[in-house]
């Protein structure tokens, strides 16, 4: 006579933070290898940029927090984009000392074709999913951003 199984414990904390970087891990690999097969030199911090470039201008200092780079990683970043012509700097109107980032012609067009890269791996992360399955997983992701981001205890 076989014992029964018992019931899976409920997520541990090391085992949703484990799993949260699994799915880090494999949202960059596929999010790289969908931009190599549309023949994009870019890596996933780059495309994250563009991806908050494309919204508007930005601080490199912005940048570096969106892309979880330092502030010295981003400016290396942001000058190999440059060569290629695809990010401007320009100085602040507001504060001359200060840059601000932007895309350029050629940028946008890249943006508007790698955009579809994202959405490739988004649909691929979520296949099987119902719509509200997918507002589900996101309401309870940013529900547990945010618990962990608060100040309070």
């Amino acid at each position: 006579m076989t014992s029964p199984t018992p019931p899976s414990p409920p997520c541990g904390g090391s085992t949703l933070a484990l799993l949260l970087r699994e799915i880090r891990a494999g949202f960059w690999t596929r999010m790289e290898a969908e931009l190599r097969a549309a023949g994009h030199e870019l890596n996933f911090s780059q495309y994250i940029t563009l991806k908050h470039l494309a919204e508007g201008t930005a601080s490199v200092t912005d940048l570096a927090a969106v892309a979880q780079l330092n502030p010295g990683a981003m400016t290396r970043l942001l000058d190999k984009l440059e060569q290629r012509g695809i990010v401007a700097r320009v100085a602040d109107p507001k504060d001359r000392r200060a840059l601000r980032i932007h895309l350029t012609d050629t940028g946008v067009a890249i943006w508007r074709d790698i955009n579809h890269c994202g959405q490739r791996v988004r649909e691929r992360a979520t296949r099987g999913m119902s719509d509200a399955d997918r507002d589900t997983l996101a309401r309870l992701l940013t529900l547990v951003r945010d618990n962990l981001s608060s100040s309070e205890s």
